[in-house]
């Protein structure tokens, strides 16, 4: 009989596939189910990037073994548009690509973390995030997050939760799952805190691209951190499983021994057509980001009846009346009468349980526009 190690038994099981299991058993009385739960583009990538993605996957000389930290090609592109959009000046030898953020998370951690060390990462987080420092023996700190105070994490209170053992703070911002943007100046004092403290602040800016501003000054400072993003959202292809990591070239020495061991070398058609499609779409993914504004605004307008306690890039954070059962048992009869699928707040950390989060970016307005039938049940 196997024996199975405590830090994957002690580990949640992946939340996404729970709340479709619920809606299996909708009758589909309300029409076509709802699926706020996944956070995924609700349009399909650029055509041209679908053919450069064909093409580049029918080339031999993509099917080896590329460099351990990616492409060179597509860690330029990517150095530049960082430079760019946030100031300062990143090199190539500053970015590493992934295979997709999860991991790309997952091997930072693997650079500041041993089994017993702790990571504080404000609450409600994302769910993955806690699993892999769980499954490596590392304990996710809570840092909680009040909805009075917009979910944005206080330094100060931070502060009083670092120990000996604390090796990283992580952000998430835009937030996941709140949407909360955390505000430049919120960002540096956190920065301040780590270098004060020794430790490492991990930033994870996978919805960076559906920000209208610079989202913080620590590349332009020239600060000593970890940047950590997704190609998913921006350029619609979550299937590709393609991220990075940006910071200084002597953390990213350290990095590729995660790399090497973890990933080999991440998929090289994507890369690609990434290299390509960095520098020409910027039109492209700036009118995609007209889209999430109009969709988010579609999804105030639905829930102007409801309590909404955040809402950003991707998601919108919604407070339970009082009439509703708890946040997991209310999911579930969401999905089983309504054909709503939504994830319950306690799939992301403690102190959650009259929270539920909507993924709106990948439902198009006018089906947002269905949300208050959805929802009549809460309501009684």
């Amino acid at each position: 009989m196997a024996m199975f190690a405590p830090t994957i038994l002690g580990t949640a099981e992946p939340p996404i596939p729970a709340a479709r299991q619920w809606a299996s058993r909708y009758d589909g009385a309300q029409g076509p189910a709802l699926d706020l739960t996944q956070a995924v583009p609700g349009y399909p990538p650029h055509p041209e990037m679908l053919r450069r993605l064909g093409e580049a996957a029918s080339r031999a000389d993509l099917a080896g073994y590329g460099a351990i930290e990616g492409d060179l090609a597509l860690r330029e592109a990517l150095a530049e548009d960082l430079s760019l959009l946030y100031g300062g000046t990143v090199g190539a030898d500053e970015v590493a690509i992934t295979a997709g953020c999860n991991l790309a998370f997952a091997m930072v951690m693997k650079v500041l973390a041993a089994p017993g060390d702790n990571v504080l990462i404000p609450t409600p987080w994302y769910f993955n995030h806690e699993m892999a420092l769980r499954m490596a023996g590392v304990e996710a700190r809570p840092l909680p997050c009040e909805a009075d105070a917009g979910f944005l994490p206080d330094p100060d209170r931070a502060e009083s939760l670092l120990d000996g053992r604390s090796r990283a703070i992580l952000l998430v911002t835009p937030n996941n799952p709140t949407g909360a943007v955390y505000p430049p100046e919120i960002i540096a004092a956190f920065q301040e805190l780590c270098e004060r403290r020794g430790i490492t602040l991990v930033v994870d800016e996978t919805y960076r691209d559906f920000l209208d501003t610079r989202p913080h000054e620590l590349f332009a400072e020239g600060r000593d951190f970890v940047h950590l993003y997704s190609f998913s959202k921006a350029y619609c292809i979550p299937g590709h499983r393609l991220g990075a990591v940006a910071s200084t070239a002597a953390f990213q020495e350290q990095l590729r021994k995660a790399l090497d061991t973890l990933q080999i070398c991440p998929a090289r058609p994507g890369q690609a057509a990434l290299s390509w499609a960095i520098p020409s779409l910027r039109e492209w993914r700036a009118g995609n980001r007209r889209i999430m504004g109009g969709r988010a605004q579609a999804c105030r307008e639905a829930l102007s009846s409801h309590r909404i306690d955040a809402m950003g890039a991707y998601f919108a954070y919604l407070r339970l009346p009082r009439s509703a059962p708890d946040a997991v048992e209310a999911a579930r009869l969401l999905a089983e009468r309504n054909g709503l699928l939504v994830l319950p707040g306690p799939f992301f950390g403690p102190g959650q349980e009259r929270h539920l989060r909507l993924a709106f970016a990948n439902a198009e307005a006018e089906r947002l526009g269905e949300l208050p039938k959805r929802l009549l049940w809460a309501e009684a």
